[in-house]
C-alpha cells in the first residue's frame, strides 16, 4: 500500500443551522499524537469545505476519514429509490441529485430532499410519518451494514431512518452535498483509484475505531482526557495530554485519526472479500470493515 504522512478524521453533524457542535476534525501526523484542528472552535459545513479543498489543492499526502455514509442501499433492489424515474445509478448521479434538490437550502441543509414527494416515500420521518417505500423493520441496508451486522463488527442503522438517537441518515444527506462538491477533484475510495500522491477520502465508522482501541461495545463514546490516553495508547498512539472532560465529537475525531494511522498500512482494509467493482461504484464501502 502508499504511505500516506497525515491522517484526518472528521465527525460529522446533519443538523441544522449556520454552525455545528457535532463536528470535529482531528489530525495525527508522524509519530505524533493527533490534534484537534482549531480546537475549540464551532465548525460550519462550509468551512469544512474551505479545509478539504485547501488539503486537495495542496495534494498533501492524507488519509481521511469521514464519519457519514456515502450511499443508500443499491444492491439489494438494483436501485437506490425504486419506482422513482430520476432514479440514479451512481455514487456521483446520487450526490448531483440531492444536491440539485436541495440548491436553495442554506448550510448544507437536506429539506428540499426530504420534502420531494417521490424522495420522502423511501424515509421513516418521525415514528407515524412512514414513507410507503420504506422498509419495515431496520430499513434498507447496504452490502457494508449488512456484512458488519453478520460478522458482529459494527451494528449500523439503516440511512433511511432519519429517527433516534442512532439515525445518521440526515448526516449523510447533508455529507453527500460536500462530496458533490469535492469530487473528483478530491478521490474517495473505492470509488476511485487510490492516487499515487496527494489526498483521499474514506468513509468511517467512529464505533469500529473504538473497538479496536479496546473501548467496550454500548461504550463508544469517550468523553474524559485519560480515558482518551489509554484508548490511543491501545493503538499505539502518544497520548494528548488532555484533562477533564472532552466532547464526545472531539474524542471521536482524534481517536480515529490515530486508528487510520495504525491501519492505513494493512492490506485488510483496502481488499475487503465482500467488495466488487459494482458495490464501489453504487454503494462504496466503510474503510476498515473487512
Amino acid at each position: 500500500m502508499r504511505r500516506f504522512t497525515h491522517f484526518a478524521a472528521l465527525d460529522w453533524s446533519g443538523a441544522r443551522g449556520p454552525r455545528q457542535r457535532g463536528i470535529a476534525l482531528a489530525v495525527a501526523s508522524g509519530n505524533g499524537a493527533p490534534e484537534l484542528v482549531r480546537p475549540g472552535h464551532i465548525w460550519s459545513r462550509a468551512e469544512i469545505l474551505t479545509w478539504l479543498q485547501d488539503v486537495a489543492a495542496a495534494r498533501t499526502d492524507m488519509l481521511i476519514g469521514f464519519d457519514f455514509s456515502a450511499a443508500f442501499a443499491f444492491a439489494d433492489r438494483g436501485a437506490y429509490f425504486p419506482e422513482w424515474d430520476e432514479n440514479p445509478e451512481s455514487l456521483p448521479a446520487l450526490w448531483a441529485l440531492v444536491e440539485r434538490l436541495t440548491a436553495s437550502d442554506p448550510h448544507f441543509e437536506i429539506g428540499g430532499f426530504l420534502a420531494h414527494p417521490e424522495a420522502r416515500r423511501h424515509f421513516r420521518h418521525a415514528q407515524r410519518d412512514v414513507g410507503d417505500l420504506f422498509t419495515p423493520g431496520t430499513g434498507r441496508l447496504r452490502i457494508v451494514e449488512q456484512h458488519q451486522r453478520a460478522t458482529k463488527q459494527a451494528a449500523s442503522v439503516s440511512n433511511f431512518n432519519l429517527i433516534g438517537a442512532a439515525q445518521v441518515g440526515k448526516a449523510s444527506l447533508a455529507g453527500m452535498r460536500l462530496l458533490n462538491r469535492l469530487h473528483p477533484r478530491l478521490p474517495l475510495w473505492p470509488l476511485d483509484l487510490v492516487p499515487t500522491r496527494g489526498p483521499l477520502l474514506v468513509e468511517i465508522y467512529t464505533g469500529v475505531a473504538a473497538r479496536a482501541a479496546g473501548v467496550a461495545a454500548g461504550r463508544s463514546k469517550i468523553r474524559e482526557g485519560g480515558a482518551l490516553d489509554a484508548a490511543l495508547a491501545a493503538l499505539g498512539s502518544l497520548p494528548i495530554g488532555m484533562s477533564g472532560a472532552i466532547s464526545e465529537h472531539a474524542g471521536d475525531a482524534l481517536l480515529t485519526a490515530a486508528w487510520l494511522r495504525a491501519i492505513a498500512s494493512d492490506a485488510a482494509p483496502w481488499s475487503p472479500p465482500p467488495l466488487t467493482d459494482t458495490l464501489a461504484r453504487t454503494e462504496g464501502w466503510t474503510f476498515g470493515i473487512i
